[in-house]
């Protein structure tokens, strides 16, 4: 399974090399853009794009209501999780 993550474009590192840094809930970390950079759309113009990163690439551009969701999504699923784990730990065996 893959997993893209939402991350809004910050700067634009090396326009040329095609590396930017995104902002993933608060975590800055430098991506290459390759995949979403064209003619109509440059490097340089990526600033503020919300993208889906994966693997440090970010595969696609998304508008900012689809990045909103799917980080209330992943929020959602992180505390589900920690729930299930407080949930073993507790568990009679």
């Amino acid at each position: 399974m893959c997993l893209g993550v939402p991350g809004q474009i910050v700067q634009i590192d090396n326009a040329e090399d095609c590396l930017a840094t995104v902002d993933i809930c608060g975590v800055r970390r430098q991506i290459n853009i390759i995949c979403i950079v064209d003619e109509q759309h440059p490097a340089e113009s990526c600033v503020g794009d919300w993208v889906l990163v994966h693997v440090g690439f970010a595969m696609s551009r998304i508008d900012a209501a689809e990045a909103e969701r799917t980080l209330q999504l992943l929020s959602e699923l992180g505390e589900a999780q920690a729930e299930l784990e407080a949930m073993r730990r507790s568990a009679v065996t």
